[in-house]
């Protein structure tokens, strides 16, 4: 995937502030400081494109990247951070179901988890709810360059178990900071525009 141009088209907290459906989106899910811009920056080969902040929790809209004028990147508010209100839970939840439930555009939607860590119930949760959209289930391991590579299977052993996942190809450790497994992230991508949805222009 040879990225041309990219540019962050829109930030938007309600359906009626979204771009017009008119191109693919695969769209990013996780926790709160899990490194979801941090990551679409390394894939966009942008370092500040997708903003990121050393504050959990402060991203509260959907933010759209147009991609070559082609497709876009979407990054989902992301959730768990226990110094917020359960309404802004509530909310947050809310605004994520809200892009899940009326895209016709969305060819996929990928959960980013910490390689150093059990994933947590609200990543189980999220993970249950983007199969329970028909996606493929695919989850980037981020931040990879933290362990060393003899612990890879191990830390994605226990993703696997915690997220029921029993394919372990679907897993694919990451590294925004090594660029580990930039081009087969890339790659994959690229193979979701090209096959993955039903998705008619």
């Amino acid at each position: 995937m040879k990225i041309k141009s990219s540019r962050l088209e829109t930030i938007a907290a309600t359906l009626n502030q979204y771009p017009v459906d008119d191109l693919p989106e695969i769209a990013f899910a996780g926790r709160s400081n899990v490194g979801k811009s941090s990551f679409i920056n390394a894939v966009i080969n942008r370092k500040n494109l997708a903003r990121t902040s050393s504050k959990p929790g402060k991203t509260r809209t959907v933010n759209f990247y147009n991609i070559n004028e082609e497709f876009r990147l979407v990054d989902l508010p992301g959730y768990g951070y226990a110094a917020v209100s359960k309404t802004e839970k509530e909310n947050w939840a809310k605004i994520i179901e809200t892009y899940l439930n009326n895209r016709k555009n969305l060819y996929e939607t990928i959960l980013i988890v910490d390689i150093r860590h059990k994933p947590t119930e609200n990543d189980k949760q999220m993970y249950d709810w983007i199969l329970s959209y028909d996606f493929t289930g695919f989850v980037i391991a981020n931040k990879a360059d933290k362990i060393s590579k003899s612990k890879f299977k191990t830390n994605i052993d226990i993703i696997m178990k915690a997220l029921n996942i029993k394919d372990r190809d679907l897993i694919i450790p990451f590294s925004s900071e090594k660029k580990i497994n930039i081009d087969i992230i890339r790659e994959q991508i690229e193979n979701i525009i090209k096959y993955g949805s039903g998705f008619e222009e």
